[in-house]
């Protein structure tokens, strides 16, 4: 064999695994693509339980005290409220907000934002139901605002942010509601 064929023969050999080598690629990224869109789907179906298992949580939560508040749990904030709803939503050039528990009496509002575990960055939210309330709402411009938070769970520095900004906690003690609201303000 001659050297030209020799190198002729080498050319070949090393073409054939390059193409080979390119094929494999080819398939490795193919693999790669699917198994990518098969773990996207998995995490979608993932993200769909675990956002289904947190509403059931926090549906749970607002049933628990709007019942309690139905069934006579009114008489706090230093006020008697009379009537009472749930779910209360509004959209007024742009501005939308929903309130979870309202309860109304013939001078005040007292707003209860209903967690299944709240936590201290929910404060600011709760602090601008006031505000919102009233431009949604203009009937209720001119009315004392009360706000409270009730949760399943509280801890002490949640507890203290809410005791600073005047907000009542509402916390579920074995059987019962128990509602702190010596440190509440009107808004």
């Amino acid at each position: 064999m001659t050297a030209a064929q020799n190198s002729g023969a080498t050319f070949e050999s090393v073409w054939a695994m390059f193409q080979e080598i390119g094929r494999k690629q080819e398939e490795n990224a193919l693999q790669m693509e699917k198994s990518r869109e098969d773990f996207d789907r998995r995490m979608q179906k993932i993200e769909k339980t675990l956002g289904g298992w947190a509403n059931n949580q926090g549906e749970f939560a607002e049933e628990y005290f709007f019942n309690s508040f139905e069934k006579g749990q009114r008489n706090f904030f230093g006020k008697k409220f009379d009537d009472i709803e749930k779910n209360v939503k509004n959209t007024w050039k742009g501005l939308r907000d929903e309130y979870d528990i309202v309860l109304y009496n013939d001078d005040a509002v007292a707003i209860i934002e209903v967690k299944f575990k709240a936590h201290t960055n929910d404060i600011p939210d709760i602090l601008k139901k006031a505000e919102t309330f009233r431009v949604l709402f203009p009937n209720y411009k001119d009315f004392k605002i009360y706000l409270g938070l009730a949760s399943l769970a509280f801890y002490p520095e949640l507890e203290a942010e809410c005791v600073k900004q005047g907000i009542a906690i509402i916390k579920q003690v074995g059987d019962t509601v128990v509602i702190c609201d010596d440190h509440l303000k009107s808004f």
